[in-house]
């Protein structure tokens, strides 16, 4: 790879609820996963991080989860499949009516959460995003797990799948992320954060909790916005992965 794309969920806020420094890592990430409103995000948070989004020239994806604010989505949820995919849908063509308006579009879409978790391994609720995307607008790259469930339907449903690895979170032997209820399931050493993020994106690789080698072939390198000190730690990987040869920038499907 010589290029690669930083990502971070941003306007995940709610009202008068505030959640992560916004503005900041905009001036760091290549591609924002703005919440759509059923995990977090309402609708003048969703318009404020859209125009500041275009203005920076980061790519927007829509970050589509459950109808669970409460619980900010990290919960599962059984849904009718039917339903879950309506929406999907519904999230998406909100955010892009902000889109719209700032003079910008929804470049990709990622789950998030539960749902993302969930889609990783689960057939039907994989299918309700496969079949939401398709529906609103098949060209639209899904941003998921390489070599989950919903990588592999996606890439059947002819939409573009891009592959995504987290740096700051830990992973199991199979290659999917460890519940954020073990221990070591996210990580917090700086450096290890930028190392993990450097590795993934030169040697396409992730080291597990066990100490074993995986493949995560990955065109977008998370930080999550919600993790204390995330301006610093994107601004951190970000500097890794440019003394690493690599071009900052966001992916192109």
């Amino acid at each position: 790879m010589n290029s690669v794309d930083l990502n971070a969920d941003l306007g995940e806020g709610f009202g008068r609820w505030a959640l992560g420094d916004d503005d900041a890592l905009l001036g760091v990430v290549t591609s924002a996963n703005v919440a759509c409103g059923f995990h977090a995000g309402d609708p003048s948070t969703m318009h404020r991080i859209c125009g500041a989004a275009v203005e920076r020239s980061v790519a927007i994806g829509a970050q589509v989860g459950y109808r669970d604010l409460a619980g900010f989505g990290r919960r599962r949820i059984d849904y009718d499949l039917d339903e879950l995919r309506d929406d999907i849908l519904y999230q998406m063509g909100a955010l892009e009516a902000f889109c719209r308006v700032a003079g910008g579009r929804v470049a990709y879409v990622k789950p998030h959460g539960a749902l993302y978790n969930t889609a990783a391994v689960d057939e039907g609720q994989a299918g309700a995003v496969v079949a939401a995307v398709r529906a609103y607008d098949a060209a639209l790259p899904v941003l998921c797990q390489p070599g989950s469930v919903l990588s592999r339907l996606a890439a059947g449903a002819g939409i573009t799948v891009v592959g995504e690895g987290f740096a700051d979170r830990g992973y199991r032997a199979d290659g999917t992320l460890m519940p954020r209820s073990l221990p070591g399931a996210v990580v917090h050493n700086p450096d290890e954060v930028v190392a993990r993020a450097v590795r993934m994106a030169v040697e396409q690789v992730v080291e597990t909790a066990d100490g074993e080698l995986v493949p995560a072939p990955v065109a977008s390198i998370c930080v999550h916005g919600d993790t204390p000190g995330a301006v610093q730690l994107a601004t951190r990987v970000r500097a890794g992965l440019t003394r690493a040869g690599l071009v900052v920038e966001p992916f192109r499907p």
